[in-house]
């Protein structure tokens, strides 16, 4: 298949609810790939993560929206977006990450590790309440890491359910390709968390707390710093991917070990295995698939030239399966060596919570496997139809039963698991 045929299937309806076959469509034509006079596609490990460091490449920043995207300063969503350290250069971005960089410590993320478990007892309290099927995404999945990033920010827990659709409808304009009725829709979400994290800016000034809001909020106050739209922008980004990345890896991550009992039975065995098995669950359906950069100087990777002004897409979700880099990458294996997955990027730009998602999900599998034997899905999941986040809009699992193998309609392809 020629690579911008290859490409457009992707970015179908059909390529985004399964990706990794058009993937290797795309990686047969080589590591990276030319698929229009300026656009590029990147499938391979090691190209991606160097060009990820390289500094020569750079996300599209205003002169470059200006190009592509006329028009993009009267959209809430793309503004918010663009205002953020998510889509900003040093050194703008330099500034503002060091900003945040702050509530993301090694001591407070290790800090976070008894909020999250006692987080998750109580929703495993409640899914063993409830009627079944239950909704794991609902019941789990969403309400785990939205807490925990809404305990940092100092977002009040009644006001915590708010946030699922606006997060849901703001997060549609990461898309690589989006409609005018989707761009409408991530308008609306971005328009009512900026107007929510108005009203709280506010009360912070009025009432410091010990949480990331009063902290940026006083780098604003302080001086230049921090500008009031970039003060907006990034507390609506760190809501929106503190707790949608992890809400897909706990969706994707569950599927997976269901879908490998023998080894969900070594983790509830030994839940000191959580770092490697979230690792390769990670790495083998990531929550994020793919970002871009656009070049700033000629480069050559992968035998191609790319001119300066080049857009490269990197697609994380092909990276973390190639075999030059994981023998049979389409094998979930958590006995993998040296696994490093590229789900939340490389260089500068690489996830600020990063760490906090891997203790979320280091905790809940462990907990989920061992407190809920039976669990097993009760139907068939529905996936987003989204390739940059990829994740599950339902996940109907039975909770009261002992779970038998079962594979998943629609789980990426792999064998029934390794032997411990």
């Amino acid at each position: 298949m020629d690579p911008t045929d290859a490409l457009a299937l992707l970015m179908s309806p059909e390529g985004r609810l399964d990706p990794y076959p058009t993937y290797e469509r795309l990686r047969a034509h080589g590591p990276v790939v030319q698929a229009g006079p300026v656009f590029y596609v990147v499938t391979g490990y090691a190209e991606a993560d160097a060009i990820l460091r390289d500094a020569r490449f750079g996300v599209m920043d205003d002169a470059l929206r200006d190009q592509f995207m006329p028009g993009w300063q009267e959209s809430p969503a793309v503004l918010s977006i663009s205002r953020s350290m998510l889509r900003t250069n040093p050194p703008d971005h330099s500034r503002m990450r060091r900003l945040a960089a702050g509530a993301f410590t090694p001591r407070r993320i290790a800090a976070m590790r008894d909020v999250v478990r006692a987080q998750a007892d109580e929703l495993v309290d409640a899914m063993l309440g409830a009627d079944e099927p239950v909704d794991f995404m609902a019941a789990f999945a969403y309400p785990l890491p939205v807490g925990v990033i809404c305990a940092l920010l100092g977002v009040p827990a009644a006001d915590r359910p708010l946030f699922r659709r606006w997060a849901t409808d703001l997060t549609g304009v990461l898309e690589p390709e989006i409609t005018a009725d989707e761009l409408a829709v991530a308008d609306r979400g971005a328009t009512e968390l900026r107007g929510y994290f108005t009203e709280l800016v506010a009360a912070r000034r009025r009432a410091p707390a010990d949480d990331l809001t009063t902290a940026l909020v006083q780098a604003h106050d302080g001086g230049d710093r921090l500008s009031g739209d970039e003060l907006l922008a990034n507390l609506i980004v760190l809501l929106v991917a503190g707790f949608e990345t992890t809400t897909n890896l706990l969706g994707n991550g569950l599927v997976a070990l269901l879908d490998h009992p023998r080894a969900a039975a070594a983790l509830r065995e030994r839940p000191d295995l959580a770092p490697a098995y979230v690792d390769e669950l990670l790495r083998y359906d990531s929550p994020v698939q793919l970002t871009s950069r656009m070049s700033t100087a000629p480069s050559r990777y992968g035998d191609v030239d790319l001119p300066p002004e080049s857009w490269v897409i990197v697609l994380l979700g092909a990276a973390n399966r190639d075999p030059r880099r994981y023998p049979d990458p389409a094998r979930f294996d958590p006995w993998r060596a040296q696994i490093a997955p590229l789900s939340f990027g490389a260089g500068p730009h690489y996830c600020l919570g990063a760490a906090l998602a891997r203790l979320e999900a280091q905790v809940a599998f462990p907990l989920l496997l061992r407190r809920l034997p039976g669990l097993a899905v009760a139907g068939r999941p529905e996936r987003r139809v989204r390739l940059t986040l990829r994740g599950h809009a339902t996940l109907p699992v039975s909770v009261g039963r002992e779970a038998a193998p079962v594979t998943v309609p629609g789980t990426p392809p792999g064998a029934a698991g390794p032997t411990p």
